[in-house]
């Protein structure tokens, strides 16, 4: 997955995209895209070996601003509201939605 992500472009290191096979070094910042989001990583050391999931946080910071995720937020509930394309004909509300809109368009025009 990680590979794929380079090759798409998604992953940066000091604001350069990267090939799957980039070493990284201590102070570098990584930027990730993932689901509609850009996370900011700085690593601040290098293991000596492998470690569990649990230890990764020891050898890195989150700078991923919180304005990230509420804008996430925001499209989330955006998307809620409105309906798949193809499922049935609008809805009683959707047509009166409609039909306002057009009216106030052609009274601004008028």
């Amino acid at each position: 997955m990680a590979s794929e992500a380079c090759k798409k472009g998604q992953v940066r290191i000091d604001n350069e995209s990267v090939k799957p096979s980039r070493e990284v070094y201590p102070m570098a910042e990584i930027t990730v895209r993932k689901n509609q989001i850009n996370y900011k990583l700085k690593i601040t050391d290098l293991p000596d070996s492998r470690v569990g999931a649990k230890l990764v946080d020891i050898y890195r910071m989150d700078l991923t601003p919180k304005s990230e995720f509420e804008q996430q937020e925001l499209l989330k509930y955006s998307k809620e509201y409105y309906r798949a394309k193809g499922d049935g004909r609008p809805t009683k509300k959707d047509r009166r939605d409609i039909t306002d809109y057009w009216n106030d368009n052609e009274t601004k025009e008028n």
